[in-house]
């Protein structure tokens, strides 16, 4: 599978069945190479305009299916919700 395969999937948190968004980017290992996380982007500031200033950091493991169209992971939104850098 390709990075640009991957960023066309919706993600979607099987604890609360709401959809965060499309993968934004991935997150690498340097030394191995392996995906440490998927980054997807935040909310929007207001009504989801005016840019974002936060994201999803999902690590690896909290991925629990990638399908076709979605993947599937199980995380705690409130934990994984990161400003940006």
């Amino acid at each position: 599978m390709r990075l640009c395969d991957i960023r066309q999937k919706e993600v979607i948190n099987i604890c609360t069945c709401r959809c965060l968004g499309c993968v934004g980017d991935i997150d690498i290992d340097e030394c191995t190479g392996c995906i440490i996380a998927i980054i997807i982007p935040g909310p929007g500031k207001i009504c989801s305009f005016l840019g974002r200033d936060t994201e999803y950091i999902i690590p690896w493991c909290n991925i629990k299916q990638i399908g076709a169209d979605i993947i599937l992971v199980e995380i705690d939104e409130e934990e994984c919700l990161k400003k940006c850098v």
